[in-house]
This record gives C-alpha cells, sequence and structure tokens, in this order.
C-alpha cells in the first residue's frame, strides 16, 4: 500500500495502523503495538474508546453541524462545565491547538488596542516553546527551525527566555499586550515551568496591563494529573488554549478566557465554521465526564509518578539516560547526545511506540486511564531498547 498522493509534510514510520484498543494499536499485519504516543497526547481514553465511540454513535444520528448561527444544547453544556471546572468565564470553540492559539492571540490584540490604543502591540513568546504551524501561532514559536522558511511572519513579537525572569523584565513595557507560554515546554523537550517564574509573570503582566496566555494544548485536559496544569502551579492566566485531549480523538480546540480578557472581544471579529459543532461537543463533554467524574485525573497523577519513579530507576541503571523530568502523564526522558532516535527506534524494534521531542528527549505519553500492568509492560521494552544502547 503506497501513499503516492499524500503531501510529503511528515516523516512517517513505515507503518499502517488500521485498528485500536485501549493503549494497543494492530498493523495491516496483525502485529500488536503498545501506544505510549498516544496520537501525540490526544487519545486521553485510549484508543476506539467505548465512551466515545457511544457518544459519536449517539450524537450523529441526532446532529452534527449546525454551523454558530445558532446555538445547540452540546455547546453550551461543554462551555458551562470547562468554565465550572477551570474558573474561567468564557470559551471560544475552533478545532485545533494552532486555532486556539490562534484566537489567543487576536483576543490579545484587540485587548491592547482597546486599553492601550494602537501602540500596545507587542507580544512576548518564550525560546524553545512550539506554538503551532501557522503564520500567527508561528510566528510566536520561539524555534528559528519552524519560522525561517515561512518570514515575514506577523510582527512586534519578542523572543524572552524560558524560566528566566529577567529576560522578561527587560522586554516589559507599556505596550505589551500579552505573554505567552507553556507551562511545560513540550516540543523542546518537556519542560516544566518554575513556580516562580509564573508568579513573576502574572505580577508583570498585572503590571503592565497585560495578559497571560497559558497554552495547554499538550499539557492541559488532564495530562499533568490536573484539568489544567496551570492549576497545580495556583497561577492563574487570563487565557488558556486547550486541545488534542479535548476531544479524545474527535477534533476540537477551546479558548478558555476571563470576562477581562473577552470583554472586547465582539461578534465579527472571529470566527470558525466547525468550531462547537454539536458532535465535537458531545465528545468534549463525554471527556469532561471521565476526567473529572470518573477517577481518570486521580489514575494519571498517580500512574504519572510511578512511571516517573520507574524511569528515574532506568536513569540511575543507564548511562545512556541523563535525565527524567515531566508532570503526569507527561513525561520526558532526555538521552545521551545522539541516543534520542535510537532509543525510539529500540522501543519500535520491541513493539513499543514512542514520540521524541527537542533537547535529546523521548516522549511518553500514554492513555490517562493507563494501568499499572500496562506501564510495566511499556518499560520492561523501553528497557530493552535502552539496553542494546
Amino acid at each position: 500500500m503506497k501513499a503516492n498522493h499524500v503531501m510529503n509534510t511528515y516523516s512517517r514510520y513505515d507503518l499502517i495502523f488500521e485498528e485500536g484498543r485501549g493503549p494497543w494499536l494492530t498493523d495491516i499485519s496483525g502485529e500488536r503495538y503498545l501506544d505510549f504516543v498516544s496520537g501525540i497526547a490526544v487519545n486521553c481514553l485510549g484508543h476506539s474508546a467505548p465512551q466515545i465511540a457511544e457518544t459519536v454513535a449517539r450524537q450523529s444520528e441526532k446532529l452534527m453541524h449546525i454551523s454558530n448561527l445558532y446555538w445547540s444544547p452540546q455547546q453550551i453544556e461543554l462551555a458551562d462545565r470547562l468554565c465550572q471546572a477551570s474558573g474561567f468565564d468564557k470559551v471560544f470553540f475552533c478545532n485545533s491547538g494552532t486555532e486556539s492559539n490562534e484566537t489567543a492571540l487576536k483576543i490579545a490584540r484587540k485587548y491592547g488596542r482597546a486599553k492601550g490604543g494602537e501602540e500596545k502591540t507587542k507580544i512576548i513568546c518564550m525560546h524553545d516553546s512550539f506554538h503551532g504551524r501557522s503564520l500567527g501561532a508561528l510566528s510566536v514559536t520561539g524555534q528559528e527551525k519552524y519560522r525561517q522558511a515561512f518570514r515575514p511572519l506577523i510582527g512586534d513579537v519578542y523572543d524572552a527566555v524560558f524560566n528566566d525572569v529577567s529576560s522578561v523584565e527587560a522586554l516589559m513595557d507599556d505596550r505589551v499586550c500579552a505573554v505567552i507560554l507553556e507551562p511545560v515546554q513540550g516540543e523542546s523537550g518537556i519542560i516544566p515551568a518554575d513556580p516562580e517564574f509564573l508568579r513573576a509573570l502574572r505580577a508583570l503582566c498585572e503590571k503592565y496591563d497585560a495578559l497571560l496566555i497559558f497554552d495547554e494544548v499538550q499539557c492541559g485536559m488532564g495530562r499533568s494529573g490536573k484539568l489544567f496544569a496551570h492549576q497545580k502551579y495556583g497561577v492563574m492566566p487570563d487565557i488558556c488554549t486547550t486541545a488534542k485531549a479535548l476531544g479524545a480523538g474527535f477534533p476540537i480546540g477551546a479558548v478558555l478566557a476571563s470576562d477581562k480578557a473577552a470583554e472586547f472581544f465582539v461578534p465579527g471579529d472571529h470566527g470558525c465554521t466547525f468550531g462547537g459543532n454539536p458532535l465535537a461537543c458531545a465528545c468534549g463533554i463525554t471527556v469532561m465526564r471521565e476526567l473529572t467524574e470518573n477517577g481518570i485525573l486521580e489514575n494519571a497523577e498517580q500512574m504519572g509518578d510511578y512511571l516517573q519513579k520507574r524511569l528515574q530507576q532506568l536513569a540511575d541503571k543507564y548511562d545512556a539516560i541523563e535525565e527524567v523530568r515531566g508532570m503526569g502523564l507527561l513525561i520526558g526522558v532526555q538521552m545521551k547526545e545522539g541516543k534520542k532516535s535510537a532509543a525510539i527506534d529500540g522501543a519500535l524494534k520491541q513493539k513499543l511506540l514512542l514520540a521524541g521531542a527537542g533537547n535529546e528527549t523521548v516522549r511518553f505519553l500514554p492513555p490517562l486511564n493507563i494501568s499499572r500492568e500496562e506501564l510495566d509492560e511499556g518499560l520492561k521494552r523501553f528497557e530493552a531498547a535502552v539496553e542494546a544502547l
């Protein structure tokens, strides 16, 4: 089977999967793989989760799409659930993390102009960050390897250094409308923010009347062990973007905002044809119910602690591993220089799927309902790959 007509934008493994159950995937030849990628933190309830399959079947028979010219009970309920569980006031629905971040940037620019006039358009992002691949999201992605081929990007954006308060202070002034960052940097290697850093950013944004935006597309929706990673830090942003796990495999994104941030966003400022459709929101309601009412958050925190402890034991045993870091079931294993790809390829030979990230990091992103026995099986396969190095 050859994909001759698919545009060449991904470096893919030579694998074709056709079925999945829980943390397991089956390829077209019948081989089973243990999946600790989870669609890059999307399949929070595993593959073919019966709760999601039932939701899709039931809702698709009733109503899938009506546009945002009208209301649906599902959109209203999901917005209510997200705000009640997070403390935010308003939600905008879209289809992806990139779209969520684009929306957040537009809210920030509108807020800045309303509060400080034509000059208050400056946005501060973080070096090594990743916020998406559209021109706006790419403009605040602090990695030149993603930006260079697509310049000119949107202007008045400045990079600070993650976890370095002084680098942000040097850029802050009354022209800043927003500071955007990931509480846990994902693509650059699973690097959690220092609590003091986030508290300092909160104070700086208050001082200069700028919006604090947390991109929780990867670290949100239970991945940290809390519904949102900022809840573990006790620092409330003005805007929080999410997507990925919110639909457990069905495309949906959301922008959560305070009344302060959303005040100036009015009809005509933004839109999304498919955003908040009844089918996507029904999936989101099911995910919220599973996370907050059925013990999935608690499992993610407990299994995350267990996985990080076991991976640290492997780091103590094997020189190829330099460091283990992360939060909940978002864990990065930093390998010695040049060992990341070999570790991932070695795990693949053991029928274990893992994802890479920057800084020679191997990402562990199992489903949030993973069991200890399944983690042990994955750890056994990963150890075999590391030992072979």
